[in-house]
Order: C-alpha cells, then structure tokens, then sequence
C-alpha cells in the first residue's frame, strides 16, 4: 500500500530566481498585472504561482514564447503547459512554479488573485509602468 509523500520543509524561496527571470520574460513583452504568490504552504502542486494578463492573441503567443525562450536558454522546460492560443488563458507548469497567461477578461472572470490572495507575495524585482 502505498503512503503519502509529504513535502519537505522549504528553507526558502528557491524558485525566486526563476520566477524574476519568468516576470522578465513576461514584462519584456507587455504583459500587464504581473503578479506572483508564494503557495508552498498552502498546497502541495507548486511552490510558486505566477499570473498576468495581455490584450490580445498574438500578445499571448509571444508572453508563451518568451516564457519558453527565457527558461530554454537556462536548460529549463516546462514539465506541461495547457490551453491554446486561441483560448484566453494559458498555463506553463514548470513543477515548482505555474504560470498563468491570461487574457485580460477571463482574468477578471476567474479571479485567481483573489483566490489566491491568503498567500504571500512574491517581489518579482519588477518596475512596471
């Protein structure tokens, strides 16, 4: 029979590096209300959520993109990512951090900042305009 697996204690937030260089990413191609939550002690999928919004399709392509293209040059890829281009929201799980790409309506809809909120803030290092 097999047994839960707890997770390990964290000692700190190793993700943050990844997650500056993926806020980076997502800034450098306009995407807007970039946000990050520390989620570690709250559930046991991720340590770290990340989640912005873009105004249209092509924006969403690129913000994938560049996502993808900043974590590639590190030899990092994501474990899964869901959604199409076409669709609203998109998802990149890179195991310890999922980020989120949303279009600025369904962000709205599904709010998951507010759902979120409880947890920590992640400084991003970011100076958004």
């Amino acid at each position: 029979m097999a047994g839960l697996v707890k997770k390990a204690p964290k000692d700190g937030m190793e993700f943050l590096p990844n997650a500056r260089r993926i806020a980076a990413a997502l800034l450098d191609f306009k995407a807007k209300n970039i946000k990050a939550f520390d989620v570690h002690a709250l559930t046991v999928l991720t340590d770290c959520l990340i989640m912005c919004t873009v105004t249209s399709e092509p924006q969403l392509k690129a913000a994938y993109h560049g996502v993808r293209k900043a974590m590639s040059e590190i030899k990092v890829l994501p474990l899964q990512s869901e959604g199409a281009f076409s669709s609203n929201w998109l998802v990149l799980d890179y195991g310890n951090i999922l980020v989120h790409i949303f279009r600025a309506d369904a962000f709205e809809f599904y709010g998951l900042d507010n759902l979120w909120g409880d947890a920590p803030a992640v400084d991003l290092g970011l100076d958004e305009e």
